[in-house]
């Protein structure tokens, strides 16, 4: 295990842990072990454990094909997981669609203080009209009973079928970034085009969530997998850290949202 902390970072030692302790039961009690919903840099690190483990593979699943949050199943060879078996439940959001406009933001702040842990909740999607939210089943009738209003817009969450999942809008733009070190405030400044102080101060004022939680850091580290909100800007996926130019500076392949 020392050889896999050492390619991770050390405030992510706990999720190794977990992680590795599901993955040990499913080896020692040859079961499936159902994860809660993952982030992509959370997902990444479970694939690198199961890489280590030959025997316990690695399902993933949130809902719909390419879903950035998602379920996790560690299971032995001879499992091969239903899409029912990842236990997760789309709804629908019916909100006054003439009367009133939802974005992104408006949702994931609703439900990132809705009291529960973020690990209940899995992708925001719309694909310009209809909006849904995912969430595990054992969560599905709370979250009905207690999201009711979005801001000041008053909604109402009806479960679904994962047949009538719509197909998300696709905004990402391809893009690299040069950057003097990987530091969160570095890798805003650069993919918004703002001064490393701005997208500090943007840090400093609670306005930039990394993988889905909000950050006060902007010294925090980035890497592959990582997903950065930035209210008011838009949204950062880091791909892959390509490598260092000959000026020395650090190639990073993200794809960008901007607002």
């Amino acid at each position: 295990m020392d050889a896999i902390y050492q390619h991770f970072r050390k405030e992510e030692a706990p999720l190794i842990d977990e992680l590795a302790d599901q993955i040990n039961t499913a080896a020692t009690e040859y079961r499936p072990v159902l994860t809660d919903f993952l982030d992509p840099r959370q997902i990444h690190i479970a694939r690198a454990l199961t890489g280590t483990n030959g025997d316990i593979k690695c399902h993933v699943f949130g809902g719909y094909i390419g879903a950035e949050r998602a379920r996790v199943i560690f299971a032995p060879d001879y499992f091969a997981p239903d899409l029912i078996d990842f236990e997760i439940a789309p709804l629908l959001i019916h909100y006054p669609e003439k009367f009133a406009e939802l974005h992104h933001s408006q949702v994931l702040g609703t439900v990132a203080n809705a009291g529960i842990r973020m690990t209940a909740f899995g992708d925001i999607i719309t694909d310009g009209s209809a909006w849904q939210l995912f969430t595990t089943k054992t969560m599905s009738e709370w979250v009905q009973d207690n999201i009711t209003k979005l801001g000041r817009i008053t909604v109402r969450l009806e479960p679904i079928g994962l047949d009538q999942v719509v197909t998300p809008q696709n905004d990402w733009e391809p893009a690299e970034v040069s950057m003097s070190s990987l530091r969160l405030d570095s890798l805003v400044g650069h993919a918004f085009n703002m001064s490393r102080a701005r997208a500090k101060a943007l840090i400093d004022s609670s306005k930039v969530r990394l993988n889905f939680e909000l950050t006060d850091r902007p010294d925090a580290v980035v890497g592959s997998a990582d997903i950065v909100s930035v209210r008011g800007y838009g949204r950062i996926r880091v791909n892959t850290v390509l490598g260092v130019s000959k000026k020395g500076k650090t190639r990073v392949a993200v794809d960008i949202i901007k607002k």
